[in-house]
């Protein structure tokens, strides 16, 4: 599985994909292009609310794999995204508390398809990741998650803090991974819980940091200051479930 698969180029296909429901990812369009086609496929991405990147020439050339982009390529999903409420059914037909993941603006597809993989291994039931400035469903992160993406839920969402509110509202609280936080050891990590993993450079932002309940800080002992991402994120995933098993 490549990403050659899931990148739709030329007119045609592009407005195809997005009449027959594929879901895309992301539309890269030809900076001032005002060709009727083109105005047709961009219309069809706003309704389906499709992050659009206006790029010169020189990056369509580079993100093309046929050469024959006509001004427009897409990037389909490898896998169909699930809703939130997907992700919580899965938990009431368990009749478990429910354990989600929210990632906040993970760019790295490998992360992504760790995170996934951890995320199906302890037992969470789906991941919830923001539609913009954040890796998506591609054929690298299904790769990477070795086939979790079939059986762990992912949500994309518009904005992750409106989403943890309206979680909050069904009873969720929410923990993110902060160096200045109380060691996770002393955290109480039980019952329906979001786990909070913040950007691989500047970690959780500031407007989703102040939506969490509270921070969990992994001890760290060594002579650099932090965790990859993806290994943060199993690093806490596995003391919710040591707290959850008990």
């Amino acid at each position: 599985m490549d990403n050659k698969e899931f990148t739709i180029e030329g007119r045609n296909a592009v407005l195809e994909a997005f009449r027959s429901g594929k879901t895309i990812d992301k539309l890269f369009v030809l900076a001032g292009c005002q060709d009727g086609a083109v105005n047709s496929i961009i219309r069809e991405a706003k309704k389906h609310d499709t992050i659009i990147n206006f790029v010169d020439k020189e990056r369509l050339d580079h993100i093309s794999r046929t050469g024959h982009h006509q001004g427009v390529i897409a990037q389909a999903a490898a896998y169909e995204y699930a809703e939130v409420e997907d992700i919580l059914d899965k938990a009431r037909e368990k009749g478990e508390d429910p354990f989600i993941f929210v990632l906040d603006e993970i760019e790295d597809p490998h992360n992504l398809g760790a995170i996934i993989r951890t995320a199906n291994l302890v037992g969470a039931h789906g991941v919830i990741i923001p539609k913009h400035r954040a890796a998506g469903l591609t054929a690298t992160v299904a790769k990477t998650s070795a086939g979790a993406v079939n059986y762990t839920p992912v949500a994309k969402v518009t904005n992750i803090g409106k989403t943890i509110d309206e979680l909050k509202k069904q009873g969720l609280w929410f923990v993110c991974a902060d160096m200045d936080g109380e060691v996770m050891y002393d955290c109480n990590l039980t019952g329906s819980i979001g786990l909070v993993i913040g950007n691989e450079g500047s970690g959780v932002s500031r407007l989703v940091r102040e939506k969490c309940d509270f921070t969990a800080a992994i001890p760290m002992k060594g002579d650099i200051d932090s965790l990859n991402a993806s290994v943060a994120a199993g690093v806490l995933a596995y003391e919710i479930l040591r707290q959850r098993m008990k």
